[in-house]
């Protein structure tokens, strides 16, 4: 297995070629792009929105900042959504991904904690790292980054009405509560958008705002079990197993974030109003599932679990090499087909008019596996994946989390990145994706720790009170 001392090795090389290339496309592409609102006037009839707090922060040789913050390139915000400003009031998962996806891009992004325990993203997961503080967990300083992070209680009233003043100052809110939790705080969003018609209110949910389901609570593997995603995956006739990550919470923020996009470009671009994003996890597992339900209402049939195998595509499938790796090889239409028969050397395969065509493949399953696996376990994973790539066959190692901090392609193209916190140093974790060549996005800093880290910054400065008024609310629990 790789060794972490190996990854580090790579990570001080990828640094300086990575943090080259950031530097070098921010110089050139915040000359160039302008802030997201400055053509466009809102409904308060300013022309952008004041940035709030510069972040600053003293530098260290690497370009880093001793707080954890990045470089600001002369605006605490960098990429195409500048400008904007972003009320997020999600926990868990699928809303504050959302938010950070938004962050990333420049966009303003105040969330919204509770004052008595913050989002529980702070201490989900079983994996601590030692910092000054105590164990920290390590989802949080990447799941949060580049935001604002400030404490309101939303059960109470004086707290309502701080978040109703914050909601006249944004483009979007984004949350995802159970469905009627926004109403029974008194920020239903028809009253939102009445008092701010320009917002743009995402909501992420179990099933949605409609229908039968739509009042259950929901979490990614109950909506992928509803959506009939967990159906299909495992092996026939076997309980079907989860997969390792929250890949329903993920799916419905991006189609959480492809609705606001949409949203502020019918706004801004076509004369729009605001509007409401409505997006349940079970909608996203449904949106990406091909042809499943349209193959069972025409003609009844149900695609079943295939395991490590495509069935309809051959081959497709998991084979292990002599030194144990698990690669998947894709040689799935006619000409990768004749490509890998090449590399394998197999002219006698390439040649059989029984395996030309997908459907004779199909039908001869079985015994094309038993000779690529022949093959591929006769190999080392280095060599078979050389010529694999050299002769243009579509493979992909089973990756573990060693395996991708190890490999120096996803370090050097920045699917990967190396962030500094201010209490657990540097950490590696997801990448801004995606690569935008002109506007970029920017990782500025990791998860605030500190609840209500920005709240003398959101309420002294955008909504004006006073250090005594901040006092107050703050002992009455209600910041």
């Amino acid at each position: 297995m790789p060794s972490i001392s190996h990854a580090a090795s790579i990570w001080r090389a990828a640094s300086i070629s990575y943090g080259a290339s950031i530097s070098h496309g921010a110089s050139i592409s915040y000359s160039a792009s302008i802030s997201y609102s400055a053509s466009m006037t809102d409904v308060r009839g300013s022309e952008s929105h004041p940035r709030l707090g510069s972040g600053d922060a003293e530098q260290l040789p690497d370009g880093r900042a001793e707080t954890g913050e990045q470089p600001d390139h002369e605006a605490a915000g960098q990429g195409p959504l500048r400008g904007l400003r972003v009320l997020e009031l999600g926990v868990i998962l699928a809303g504050p991904f959302v938010g950070r996806m938004l962050a990333d891009f420049g966009a303003e992004v105040i969330k919204i904690e509770a004052p008595d325990q913050g989002d529980p993203m702070r201490d989900w997961g079983a994996v601590r790292a030692d910092g000054p503080n105590g164990p920290r967990a390590l989802w949080w300083p990447f799941l949060a980054r580049n935001k604002k992070v400030i404490t309101i209680d939303l059960r109470q009233r004086e707290g309502q009405q701080l978040a109703l003043r914050l909601v006249d100052e944004c483009d979007v809110l984004v949350e995802n509560f159970k469905p009627g939790t926004l109403e029974r705080w008194g920020l239903d969003p028809e009253l939102l958008r009445r008092r701010n018609p320009r917002l743009i209110v995402a909501r992420v949910s179990g099933y949605g705002q409609t229908g039968p389901y739509a009042h259950r609570p929901g979490y990614a593997s109950a909506g992928e079990a509803a959506g009939g995603l967990r159906f299909l995956n495992g092996f026939p006739d076997q309980p079907p197993p989860r997969m390792g990550l929250s890949i329903g919470d993920s799916l419905a923020g991006l189609f959480a974030l492809q609705g606001v996009l949409m949203a502020l470009y019918e706004r801004d671009a076509r004369g729009g109003t605001g509007q409401v994003v409505d997006v349940g996890i079970t909608d996203a597992c449904l949106a990406v599932s091909e042809s499943v339900t349209t193959e069972f209402a025409k003609l009844g049939s149900i695609r079943q679990p295939q395991g490590v195998r495509l069935s309809h595509v051959v081959p497709s499938n998991l084979y292990v090499s002599r030194d144990g790796r698990r690669v998947v090889i894709a040689a799935n239409s006619d000409s990768l087909w004749q490509r890998l028969c090449s590399v394998m050397h197999r002219d006698d395969l390439a040649q059989n008019s029984d395996y030309a065509t997908d459907a004779g493949r199909r039908e001869h399953s079985d015994e094309l596996d038993r000779a690529i696996m022949t093959w591929a376990s006769s190999l080392d994973f280095a060599e078979l994946s050389e010529l694999l790539d050299e002769g243009g066959v579509v493979f992909g190692p089973v990756n573990s989390a060693a395996d991708l901090v190890n490999d120096p392609h996803f370090a050097l193209n920045g699917s990967l990145i190396s962030m500094r916190d201010p209490e657990l140093g540097e950490l590696i974790g997801p990448g801004i994706i995606p690569r935008l060549s002109s506007t970029p996005g920017v990782a500025r800093h990791t998860g605030h720790w500190e609840l209500g880290h920005d709240n003398d910054e959101i309420f002294g400065e955008a909504l004006g009170l006073s250090t005594h008024e901040r006092t107050t609310l703050r002992n009455q629990g209600v910041i």
